[in-house]
């Protein structure tokens, strides 16, 4: 494939240019795992008699890939990021299609892995390509955006099941051969369709640390010891406490990604507007409450009216996630994106290897305690939030630093 120079490739017809392909993987990648995720709760209580701890060995399995993100810098050495990005999505596709052919821990354990690296490599490099090939003066909008296609590509996919789970009768294995091969038909698509875009800046192509990075690295990581607690019991509790069903439970993800397709674009508008500080400290004080109200449920006997509106707020808070992202693309150097996106999704998942296992057996124990636990997580990333200055910029990127002085006349 030719390589095309970024000015140059803005120039495009929008079918060719370097955003439609971001778009373009942004519907993939949830065809795939949002529908896995969204039958994965009833597929394994149903079929194969899960129960907290299996779930939480499951999780724990397919997050260790993504504690592994940092081998993205070695295969960047002799892959360009965007075939790495597609060969990844292609991954995560076929396993995906294949889930139900493997029903009982074993076979789930190693289905899993397969699909989560392609998932976490997909999503290392993607989140890369969007800092290199989106302006910063338009990153906060374009990236709302593109949480809006993937939000719509799942709304179409979880309709349709939504409608036809029942009334057809479907079984899981179908349902994942579609969604997987839709996945797997979109990455080869890609591969063929777009010539390789290269970025202005050549990225640095080995492991770095750097101080000044410091603030990014903690909220990251909080981040990803937060969220396993939401993607691992937040859709378990619908299944296990409320007797949900597989319809129940991806209406309830429809009803989240029509609101994401609503709102994500708007708060790409307000990030831009009122900075990433106070996006973030908003998401973070938003998400107190919400998992405050989780562990209600449990002490106080809090019905499942309440339970579904918390889910679809928690979706919401999380959809600004991406004003993470712009404040690392404003006080990064241009030829650090790559290995810093790589070395912050391995510090995202350090928590993630051994929290959902080690809270699987406090769920048997006490379910609010898990969510009280999440409360106090989205407290310490609020503080954390609290240091980001209302102008981040290399130089000035956190409330303890002060911008480089411009040099004299």
């Amino acid at each position: 494939m030719r390589t095309v120079p970024l000015d140059t490739a803005r120039g495009y017809p929008f079918w060719k240019r370097p955003e439609t392909l971001l778009f373009l993987m942004a519907a993939a990648m949830p065809l795939a795992f949002a529908t896995w995720s969204a039958l994965l709760n009833n597929y394994v209580v149903e079929i194969v008699g899960f129960t907290g701890v299996e779930i939480g060995w499951l999780h724990t399995v397919r997050e260790i890939p993504g504690f592994f993100a940092i081998g993205v810098i070695a295969l960047i050495l002799f892959i360009r990021e965007q075939v790495l990005g597609l060969v990844s999505l292609l991954m995560l596709g076929t396993a995906t299609a294949v889930t139900a052919w493997f029903p009982s821990l074993a076979g789930l354990l190693t289905v899993t892995m397969i699909s989560s690296i392609g998932f976490h490599y997909y999503e290392t490099v993607n989140q890369s390509l969007q800092l290199q090939w989106i302006e910063k003066e338009r990153a906060p909008q374009v990236l709302g955006w593109i949480v809006a296609v993937g939000s719509g590509a799942s709304l179409l996919s979880y309709g349709a099941l939504v409608v036809t789970w029942k009334t057809f009768d479907l079984s899981y294995n179908f349902v994942y051969l579609m969604s997987g091969g839709a996945c797997a038909v979109i990455a080869i698509y890609c591969m063929i369709a777009f010539p390789q875009f290269e970025a202005p800046n050549p990225q640095t192509k080995k492991l770095i640390l750097r101080r000044r990075y410091w603030l990014y690295y903690a909220l990251q990581f909080m981040s990803g010891a937060r969220r396993q607690i939401f993607l691992v019991f937040a859709a378990f509790m619908m299944v296990e406490r409320f007797g949900f069903e597989v319809h129940e439970v991806t209406a309830l993800f429809l009803i989240n990604f029509v609101a994401n397709m609503v709102f994500a674009p708007l708060m790409g508008r307000a990030v831009a507007q009122f900075g990433e500080r106070n996006a973030l400290a908003f998401e973070y004080t938003g998400l107190i409450c919400v998992f405050l109200a989780y562990g209600g449920i449990y002490w106080l006997g809090w019905g499942v009216v309440l339970a579904a509106g918390l889910y679809v707020l928690d979706h919401l808070f999380f959809a600004l996630a991406f004003a993470l992202k712009t404040y690392f693309q404003k006080i990064a150097d241009p030829a650090d994106i790559a290995p810093t996106a790589a070395v912050a999704f391995t510090i995202n998942h350090i928590a993630a290897v051994f929290l959902p296992a080690m809270l699987g057996y406090l769920w048997i124990v006490s379910p609010g305690g898990v969510f009280l636990l999440a409360a106090g997580m989205a407290s310490t990333s609020l503080i954390l939030a609290l240091m980001i200055p209302r102008h981040p910029a290399p130089g000035n990127e956190t409330i303890f630093t002060r911008p480089l002085a411009a040099p004299a006349e």
